[in-house]
């Protein structure tokens, strides 16, 4: 492989990388605004959000397994 293909791949590795962190930032956001001293869930958030906990985890893994593979 050239150094030319190398180093696009190291770039669109990183994008990739910067994009998946753009987006769990923003899921954070999300979470700890509603997660404000003084507010309360209702048992369809509390649901909601256990699953999209549960789908983040679950996300976590495969792309931790795809960057191994990438390596």
């Amino acid at each position: 492989m050239e150094k030319s293909e190398e180093l696009q791949q190291f770039l669109e590795q990183e994008k990739q990388k910067g994009m998946i962190s753009e987006k769990v930032e923003k899921l954070t956001n999300v979470c700890c605004d509603k997660g404000t001293p003084g507010s309360k869930f209702s048992f369809g958030e509390t649901s909601c959000l256990t699953n999209c906990a549960q789908r983040y985890m679950d996300m976590s893994i495969i792309i931790m397994k795809c960057f191994q593979s990438m390596q």
